[in-house]
């Protein structure tokens, strides 16, 4: 926590003596400090603090925002950007999957991954799982190669997982995914973007699909599509869309 970090917002008593620390405590900024939200959530409604109410602000030292509470949700001032970090997971190290968890929750709808950095063992598409679910995805992208101009198109119909949903190689690791709608209970949609780089042949490939049920999800899995290919670095990034 920085110096300016507080863990509670305290009240005071009629005949309370106020000491230099209890005006000190908010006397640095104006406004509580909190390292994450989960100390600043911490910080309201218990013995002898202050009950949150309409009106609260609140500095995040983890995201470098100011949010103020509007009687039902904490919300961003001014020019907070419209997405927040959620999560950033490194790969690991010769790896043919990677879990992702704890990243959809009901603060957000919808959110979008980015993978950056890192490489594959050999050229691979990375299939994209939510939860344990192994049916009822259905996809499709539209790509051109630049050697020739040559359309193509690729898809999956209830298949096991949202294929090409990222690509990596031997020099980097990188896609575009928005999921929409993981949590709430309603069908999850799916886009990608994504470069596929070969020795001979390249083409950017966009498309999408949905998952075809109601379920809940807090988590998902990128997998290598291609037998033996292993990922080695690079991180993935979950942010949130916010809602308003």
């Amino acid at each position: 926590m920085g110096a300016n970090a507080q863990t509670s917002v305290p009240t005071f008593t009629a005949g309370e003596v106020l000491t230099a620390a209890n005006m000190n405590i908010s006397a640095g900024t104006g406004i509580p400090v909190f390292a994450t939200t989960t100390t600043r959530d911490a910080a309201f409604g218990g013995t002898g603090e202050k009950t949150l109410a309409e009106g609260q602000f609140a500095y995040i030292e983890a995201t470098n925002t100011t949010q103020y509470y509007d009687g039902a949700a904490w919300q961003p001032v001014g020019a907070t950007p419209a997405l927040t970090l959620i999560k950033a997971q490194t790969i690991g190290t010769t790896v043919s999957s990677v879990a992702v968890t704890d990243v959809f929750s009901a603060t957000y709808d919808n959110y979008l991954v980015l993978l950056t950095g890192g490489v594959a063992s050999t050229s691979t598409y990375l299939a994209l799982t939510l939860g344990a679910t192994a049916t009822g995805y259905y996809w499709g992208v539209n790509g051109i190669r630049w050697d020739t101009g040559a359309a193509g198109t690729n898809f999956g119909s209830n298949a096991a997982s949202f294929g090409n949903a990222a690509y990596g190689n031997s020099d980097t690791i990188f896609g575009v995914i928005n999921i929409l709608n993981p949590f709430n209970t309603k069908q999850t949609g799916f886009t990608q973007q994504l470069i596929v780089n070969l020795t001979t042949v390249a083409s950017p490939l966009f498309g999408g699909g949905y998952l075809a049920n109601t379920t809940s999800y807090t988590a998902f899995t990128l997998t290598t599509a291609t037998g033996g290919a292993t990922l080695t670095g690079g991180t993935i990034r979950v942010y949130g869309y916010q809602n308003s």
